[in-house]
């Protein structure tokens, strides 16, 4: 968003399966007008919870509604939104090129789908990385994976997702590895020090931005453009 928008442009944002807010909060602390969707009764909740702690500038920028992103037709008119945000939420989904169709509608001329997905072309790394080398060698031939949470999904790759943002008009523009070497930190570790975290940061953004380190990234971002 930073690199294609000029500083300071207000932006009508979709977050889609938004969770319990933190990125929609973090967009309406810089400006954005946000929407946020989601199903999760107990997520859309703590997301409630969490605006009704921001100062009234924020929260007046703020729009959290209990709904599918599956049926954004059903709450949103086409081309009303610059930005749809859709992080972490394409592996629940079985149709998602028909979810990502509606998505692509939401979007104005120009606007700017924004998905984080599982890299299924990189699967077997996390268990490999730590000697499960059976189940290294069941995901090189599988698009299932087993999350955090313990349940089994899908993870999508990279020459899919292009053909699919080609066809429904919001073509590739850019995408980036996620998570490259710090994908098997377990998720109750404690942050470094400041420095050690900066060089981190550092570390994995220049990964998820350089061949060959980004293709065997735990997540991708990819970034489509409406045509």
């Amino acid at each position: 968003m930073a690199a294609r928008y000029p500083v300071g442009q207000r932006l009508r944002i979709l977050d889609v399966g938004m969770g319990q807010g933190t990125q929609a909060l973090r967009l309406a602390r810089a400006g954005h007008a946000v929407t946020g969707l989601e199903s999760d009764a107990t997520m859309i909740k703590a997301a409630r919870e969490s605006l009704a702690g921001e100062p009234a500038g924020i929260r007046e920028r703020v729009r959290l509604i209990e709904g599918d992103g599956r049926d954004t037709g059903v709450h949103f008119l086409p081309g009303s939104f610059d930005v749809v945000l859709c992080h972490g939420v394409l592996m629940y989904v079985q149709e998602r090129d028909a979810m990502l169709a509606g998505l692509a509608r939401m979007l104005a001329a120009g606007g700017l789908l924004s998905l984080l997905v599982r890299n299924g072309d990189a699967l077997a790394m996390r268990p490999g990385l730590t000697g499960d080398w059976p189940a290294a060698l069941t995901a090189f031939d599988s698009d299932m994976y087993t999350n955090r949470l313990g349940l089994s999904v899908r993870a999508d790759r990279l020459e899919a997702l292009t053909a699919t943002l080609a066809g429904i008009a919001a073509p590739l523009h850019a995408w980036y590895g996620v998570r490259v070497f710090t994908d098997n930190v377990p998720n109750d570790a404690e942050l470094p020090a400041a420095t050690e975290l900066h060089r981190l940061l550092a570390a994995e953004d220049r990964a998820g931005r350089t061949e060959p380190y980004r293709r065997v990234a735990a997540l991708l971002h990819l970034c489509g453009v409406r045509g």
